[in-house]
């Protein structure tokens, strides 16, 4: 009796250690492997959610998704992301993110299919009034305010100007910029409080609140930090950051300077920098200073922290500046393939628009392959590429034209530059000389030489972008 007993403690043991065996299996992740490259492991620090619905849209880099209350998402397909299954227009997934869900695309972490299509995959129609998506309600928002705006008030949104040094709120009152790009002299004998008591006089004298734009990349280029004031050291680079604490310190740091940027009222910084370089050109301590793929998942990190935290981002400096010599002192010119731009430069430029980025700055290079004759920043051609292949449909603005290589192309005659970047495409100029600029545009539409309708089109997508960032609010009904 005593042996039978035994015998039936170890069968109950055996039974209970196989039964947890097979729970901590059910347990484990989907049987497609997922690389742990210092490329692709997913930062944690972050709430992971998850959520179902049908996929309306299917590619290799992004999809389109409806819950089962109708609202729709966009999500990225990362380097990291876990797809099990076969996933195509109609079928049922799961999918797990980190963050919250926002109007700006959502990098997933997996994607997992649920059930197969059982219909035909619903079509994309536009959704009728009642159920418009937020982007949309947002360019209704953006048309209503720019009905009450007089022509001088929409040419002066489409310029992003240095803060002038004394009597910038009373320029403001003036010339109506959509901007202010502040640098270190705004900064250097100030105290936070003063800080945010001037950009607070900048806003009251617009009529439509402006983006406070800085320079903040980390290490060669800081505005805000250089000074104790405002941080105890100078934020570092992002190839300082990564060779230091991989991706956990690249989040952290974008997280830190965009609390500190906003806490100062300003609502943009010009990052990150998607340039691939090569070590010794004048970029490439500016750069992540790695190769093309590595790049963009930075970039893709930092825009997505970025606009977690609702500070908006600019994508620099397309179509990507490579080893050449610095535009502030004169003309570069870029004689590489297209092919090379193609599956290398793009690539990081691409990931930061798929990550919801809302803008991207245009450099002075002239890039033979693309267009010969004009600088990227005044060349229809180049915005054509950004706006067709690259499907950028946010803020294009140019890099500074009151660096030398524009002078050397369009001469001193500073308004021939503005007029010429905006019948290029650019939504937002970024200029020093804005009082003589601002002007020129405004005389060209009047003359017929600027379309009212082209302004427009820029003045609408700056609208939405200050929307989108709660720089401004919808109209009252």
């Amino acid at each position: 009796m005593k042996i039978a007993t035994e015998n039936l403690k170890k069968l109950l043991l055996i039974m209970f250690c196989t039964a947890t065996l097979l729970a901590g299996c059910n347990r484990s992740e989907p049987a497609q492997t997922r690389l742990e490259t210092a490329a692709e492991v997913q930062v944690t620090t972050q709430a992971e959610n998850v959520i179902s619905g049908t996929v309306i849209q299917w590619s290799e880099t992004a999809f389109d998704m409806r819950l089962a209350d109708g609202t729709e998402y966009t999500f990225t397909i990362g380097a990291a992301t876990a797809v099990t299954g076969a996933v195509e227009p109609g079928c049922t997934v799961e999918v797990r993110f980190y963050g919250s869900l926002s109007n700006v695309s959502i990098v997933a972490l997996s994607v997992t299919v649920l059930q197969p299509p059982t219909t035909t995959a619903p079509e994309t129609t536009i959704a009728p009034e009642t159920e418009k998506s937020v982007a949309q309600q947002e360019l209704s928002d953006a048309q209503k305010i720019m009905q009450n705006m007089t022509l001088e008030q929409k040419v002066g949104q489409m310029f992003i100007t240095r803060c002038p040094d004394s009597d910038a709120a009373a320029a403001v009152e003036q010339y109506q910029p959509g901007g202010y790009v502040l640098f270190a002299r705004d900064f250097k004998d100030q105290t936070p409080d003063s800080v945010r008591a001037n950009i607070r006089s900048y806003q009251d004298a617009a009529v439509v609140d402006m983006l406070i734009a800085v320079d903040e990349e980390g290490g060669d280029v800081n505005r805000v930090s250089l000074y104790t004031q405002f941080r105890q050291t100078p934020f570092w680079s992002p190839q300082k950051l990564y060779n230091n604490g991989g991706w956990d310190l690249v989040v952290s740091d974008t997280r830190e300077k965009a609390t500190l940027l906003k806490s100062l009222g300003i609502n943009l910084n010009l990052a990150p920098v998607c340039d691939v370089a090569n070590k010794g050109s004048y970029i490439y301590s500016r750069t992540f200073g790695a190769d093309a793929k590595l790049t963009a998942e930075y970039v893709s990190r930092v825009v997505f922290t970025m606009n977690e935290y609702g500070i908006g981002s600019a994508l620099k400096h397309f179509p990507g500046y490579g080893d050449n010599v610095n535009t502030h002192t004169g003309i570069a010119y870029d004689n590489r393939d297209y092919n090379t731009f193609q599956t290398r430069d793009f690539l990081p430029f691409q990931a930061g628009i798929q990550s919801g980025a809302g803008a991207v700055l245009v450099s002075h290079n002239i890039v033979k392959c693309m267009d010969a004759e004009y600088p990227a920043s005044l060349s229809p051609k180049v915005h054509e590429i950004l706006r067709d292949e690259l499907q950028f449909t946010g803020v294009i603005m140019t890099d500074d034209l009151y660096m030398d290589a524009i002078k050397e192309y369009t001469g001193d005659d500073a308004s021939k530059a503005a007029v010429q970047a905006i019948k290029a495409g650019n939504d937002l100029l970024c200029c020093s000389d804005f009082k003589t600029q601002i002007p020129a545009a405004i005389q060209a539409v009047k003359s017929g030489e600027i379309s009212i309708e082209r302004v427009e089109e820029s003045v609408l997508r700056i609208l939405n972008w200050k929307l989108q960032l709660g720089i401004i609010q919808p109209p009252a009904e």
